[in-house]
């Protein structure tokens, strides 16, 4: 397996065409309580009854137009076959890389491309002078969760209604330098 830049539509194309959803069977569970002074928001793992599949939140094909803009996006390539890619918007003013996009086609997850893709992007961005990197998932993909979690990303922050289909986003970050 490689990790290399997309380079041409094609590649695009065809990390479009990769299976985007996941299964589950725990989330991140967020309670917010507004007390005297303030709100408390707690998230808290919770195991599921049965397995959830996911939707990805945001449509693949929004893909194609934020390459054409000049956004990064890294492809794990076996044989000609796309496996999995991830997309990064630099915000260079911040010194700081937003990925936006990590997705590993269903049939090779657990295999350790989710983190070559990671350490990929991290290796690029210190090329780039770049000091954090933050990730952005939804609380219902608590396989993502767990894995930038294992390669020391911290929690540090969310938004609700993020996304389009309203999931609320968490936010991990990892200083670079």
């Amino acid at each position: 397996m490689i990790i290399r830049l997309a380079r041409e539509e094609d590649d695009i194309q065809a990390c479009m065409a990769l299976d985007h959803s996941w299964t589950s069977d725990r989330v991140w569970q967020m309670d917010a309580r507004e007390q005297a002074g303030g709100v408390n928001v707690v998230f808290r793992s919770v195991r599921l009854p049965r397995a959830m599949r996911s939707v990805y939140p945001r449509h693949p094909g929004e893909l194609m137009a934020r390459w054409e803009q000049g956004d990064l996006v890294l492809v794990a390539e076996d044989d000609g076959q796309i496996l999995g890619y991830l997309h990064l918007v630099m915000q260079t003013s911040e010194g700081t890389a937003w990925v936006q996009n990590l997705t590993v086609t269903p049939a090779q997850r657990r295999r350790g491309i989710g983190t070559a893709l990671l350490q990929a992007a991290t290796d690029w961005l210190g090329q780039q002078k770049v000091s954090r990197l933050l990730i952005e998932m939804t609380t219902k993909n608590y396989p993502a969760i767990c894995l930038v979690q294992k390669l020391g990303f911290s929690f540090c922050g969310y938004n609700d209604r993020y996304y389009a289909n309203q999931d609320i986003a968490l936010f991990f970050a990892k200083s670079l330098r």
